[in-house]
């Protein structure tokens, strides 16, 4: 035992992936313009995010498509089967 040091460093740590939901910032704006369009649907009504579904939909497919974040079924996000959605994802993978 080594006094001085916290007991938490140890020799052999190992790194780990980050939790789900954890991503890539958009360093490079890849997403900007569905984020933006997200973020005015949400002050336009007053944070309620349940008028806003389809863009939230949309931003997430930006991001998954540029791979900023890993792929998902939709329904696993909660956005399955939107009234009014004609997005579907641009890809998918397996």
């Amino acid at each position: 035992m080594s006094f001085g040091r916290p007991p938490s460093i140890n020799v052999g740590f190992k790194t780990s992936p980050p939790d789900r939901g954890s991503f890539p910032l958009d360093h490079d704006g890849e997403c900007k313009e569905q984020m933006m369009q997200y973020m005015a649907c949400l002050r336009k009504n007053s944070s309620e995010s349940t008028p806003c579904r389809v863009m939230s939909k949309q931003y997430l497919d930006c991001r998954m498509t540029k791979g900023l974040m890993e792929r998902d079924e939709w329904r696993n996000l909660g956005l399955a089967n939107l009234d009014g959605d004609s997005a579907e994802p641009t890809h998918t993978s397996t």
